[in-house]
C-alpha cells in the first residue's frame, strides 16, 4: 500500500465526502458487497479516520487496500475485493 498520489484505475467510485465516520466505511462495505470479486473501488472521503478504518476493515475482511492518496481536501482510497 502506498500513501502518495494514486494512479490506480477504479471500476467504481464511492463519493463519501462530507459524511462523518463510520459513514464512509459503511458506504464502502455496501459497494464491496455489490461488485464482483477482483473489482477495484475508489472511496473518496474527507473524514480523517477513514484511512485507518478502511485499512483495519480490509485486514479483517480479507480485502486489499491498494493505495491511499492524500488529495489535499480528501483521501482517495483504492480497495480491491478479494
Amino acid at each position: 500500500m502506498t500513501t502518495n498520489q494514486s494512479h490506480t484505475e477504479a471500476d467504481t467510485t464511492v463519493d463519501a465526502r462530507g459524511a462523518t465516520c463510520p459513514g464512509p466505511l459503511m458506504d464502502l462495505i455496501s459497494e464491496v458487497r455489490a461488485v464482483d470479486t477482483g473489482s477495484v473501488i475508489a472511496l473518496l472521503s474527507d473524514a480523517e479516520k477513514s484511512s485507518s478504518e478502511v485499512q483495519e476493515w480490509a485486514d479483517e475482511s480479507g480485502n486489499e487496500v491498494l493505495d491511499i492518496a492524500d488529495e489535499g481536501d480528501h483521501y482517495r482510497i483504492h480497495v480491491k475485493k478479494l
